[in-house]
Parts: structure tokens; sequence; C-alpha cells
């Protein structure tokens, strides 16, 4: 009996080290069968309805809109597009992103090379996977203290080391509103002080979600 069809992928990563590892990765497996590269978000759509692979890996940080809009929009047109996310984020709110975005699975790129391929073969087979350590981190996020899209554009400006003053201004609203904004999001993210949010939006992946 003939040997079933390798698992055909695409890589989606602007970081062309990144690119050639998993390339690599994919070429001694025979399983697997690397059918295309992209190095932006653009590309990773046009490659993907292009070559319509079996599984696409992509990561969250790239050029031309990020791997979040890369996936809307493939799932949009081919709804059962089997997507992994493969990045360096693990905030919570990047997870849930992704995965509402349409991904199959999310998996960190200081995994092992055995997981990558796990995973792999677990979304071509239409089944979901997490990256270890992720589904605790998802199943504590608390929808009803999310953040609006203008705390999260406040978050991010304080985040910066911006004053009220200088986010009032480049926002074109009131020092007031700002500080109305800005102890929304004390109380949301539950701590005391600026410093506190900025390093809880770090961790958590809220100054990139909006």
């Amino acid at each position: 009996m003939d040997d079933p069809r390798p698992i055909t992928v695409l890589i989606a990563d602007d970081h062309p080290l990144i690119r050639a590892g998993l390339a690599a990765l994919i070429g001694v497996e025979p399983a697997l069968q690397l059918v295309g590269e992209a190095g932006d978000a653009v590309a990773a759509v046009e490659h993907y309805l292009r070559l319509r692979p079996d599984v696409m890996l992509v990561d969250l940080n790239m050029p031309g809109g990020g791997g979040v809009e890369a996936i809307r929009k493939i799932r949009a047109i081919v709804p059962d597009a089997r997507i992994v996310i493969l990045t360096t984020y693990d905030g919570d709110e990047d997870v849930h992103r992704g995965l509402l975005a349409g991904a199959s699975a999310y998996l960190l790129k200081q995994s092992g090379l055995d997981e990558v391929v796990q995973c792999v073969r677990q979304v071509a087979a239409n089944r979901r996977y997490l990256a270890p350590g992720l589904a605790e981190k998802l199943a504590g996020r608390v929808d009803a203290n999310r953040l609006s899209r203008r705390e999260l554009e406040i978050l991010a400006h304080l985040s910066a080391g911006m004053s009220n003053k200088l986010i009032a201004r480049t926002e074109n609203i009131g020092v007031g509103t700002v500080k109305y904004h800005v102890n929304n999001i004390l109380s949301k993210l539950n701590v005391s002080c600026r410093t506190e949010a900025a390093c809880v939006a770090a961790r958590r992946g809220l100054i990139h979600a909006y």
C-alpha cells in the first residue's frame, strides 16, 4: 500500500531565520511537505488562497496587518482553513484574539520540534491544539472586565510613558476624559498605579490587542 499523502504546509513569518528553521524541520519530516513561504500578512493571504495548503503556520506580529488579520481574511473565504499560530506572544489576550479569529491551534516558538510536528498533525486531522499552560491562562481571562477599545488605546499611551496631557492632545480629547479612562483601566486591571497597569498590559498582551 502506498504511503498516505503528506500534509502540505505554508509558513508565514517575517523572520527569514524562523522560516529557514521551520523549512528545515518540515524537510526532514516525511509526513509533511512545504509548499510555500510568506514574509508578511498580505503575502500570507495571497499564498494561502493560491496554494490551499492543509495547514498554515503563521506568526502574530508581521508587516501588512499582522497574523490575526490574515487569519480573518483567509477564514472569510475558506471557513474550514486550518491555521496554526506560531509566535512568541503568550498573553491571554493574544491567545483569545488568535482563536477568535479562527486559528485551530496556538503554539509558542520555544516549542520543541516534536511538538510542532504533533500540532500540525492534529490540526490537519481537524483537531485543536494549545501549547501547554495556555489553556489555563485562557481560562483565567475575565470577559466581564475587558477593556473597551478606547481604554486599550489609552493604556497603550500610558504604557509608553505619556502624560495625561500628552494623551489628551494625541487623542484630541479632554484631560478629564483621559483621567476618567485611566481610573477605569486601573480598576479593571485591579492595579493601583500606571506602572503596574503597564506591566499587566505587557504580560497579558493587552497593548497590541486592539
